[in-house]
C-alpha cells in the first residue's frame, strides 16, 4: 500500500524518483527501496518529508484514509 501510495502520488505530481529523492534530501536508492516494496518500514521521518512533498497527512500517504 504505502509503495503504492507514493509512486501514485509521485506521478499526479509529475516527479521522477530522483527529482523526489532530491526535493526530499532522501537517497535516490532509499526512494527506488521505498516504491518497489523492498524497504516496507521507513523510518518516520523519510515518511513526513515524503508526505511534506506530496503536500498530504501521513495518514494519506500509507493509506489510513482517502
Amino acid at each position: 500500500m504505502l509503495s503504492t501510495n507514493i509512486k501514485k502520488f509521485r506521478k499526479k505530481s509529475k516527479l521522477s524518483q530522483e527529482e523526489l529523492a532530491k526535493k526530499t534530501d532522501i537517497t535516490y536508492s532509499t526512494i527506488l527501496k521505498i516504491e518497489s516494496g523492498v524497504n516496507k518500514n521507513p523510518t518516520l521521518e523519510t515518511l513526513s518529508k515524503i508526505a511534506d512533498v506530496f503536500r498530504v497527512s501521513l495518514d494519506e500517504l500509507v493509506g489510513r484514509k482517502k
